[in-house]
């Protein structure tokens, strides 16, 4: 039995040692005895994950920034929650981006927005949001930014 068809079995019953058998492969160059067929699904698997991860926080800056801005019923009990959630949200997503996610986030800048939207409708039982979403994406990750 070779050393890639015992990393496809390492891989069904154990992936955290798969990983580092990977791993140390890699470390090594010895690139031949890779089981590359779950490589391959596990990096794109990584990709997906960190741009969802990427969307999820930016979707919950976009929404404690429009209760922040619109719901004024609440306002005075929780600004200061919402502040603080967006200042979290936006370290966490800050310390994630890639200029890849960055690209990728700007391409679906309008699908978070409306996503967040919805959510917030939903809590607020508001419907008097812009319909276009009206903050760049530079405005929603920088620090100081508040409508």
């Amino acid at each position: 039995m070779t050393i890639t068809t015992n990393l496809k079995q390492l891989y069904e019953t154990d992936e955290n040692l798969w990983l580092e058998e990977t791993i140390e492969l890699l470390k090594q160059k010895q690139f031949n005895q890779l089981d590359l067929e779950n490589l391959i699904e596990e990096l794109i698997s990584l990709g997906k994950r960190d741009l969802a991860k990427a969307k999820s926080l930016l979707r919950q800056i976009i929404i404690h920034i429009l209760l922040l801005q619109y719901w004024q019923v609440e306002f005075i009990r929780n600004y200061r929650h919402w502040i603080g959630e967006i200042q979290t949200f936006r370290y966490d997503l800050n310390n994630h981006l890639t200029t890849n996610l960055i690209n990728k986030l700007q391409d679906d800048l309008e699908n978070i927005y409306q996503s967040a939207v919805e959510f917030v409708k939903i809590k607020t039982d508001l419907t008097i949001f812009l319909e276009k979403c009206p903050y760049t994406l530079v405005q929603l990750l920088d620090e100081n930014y508040l409508p």
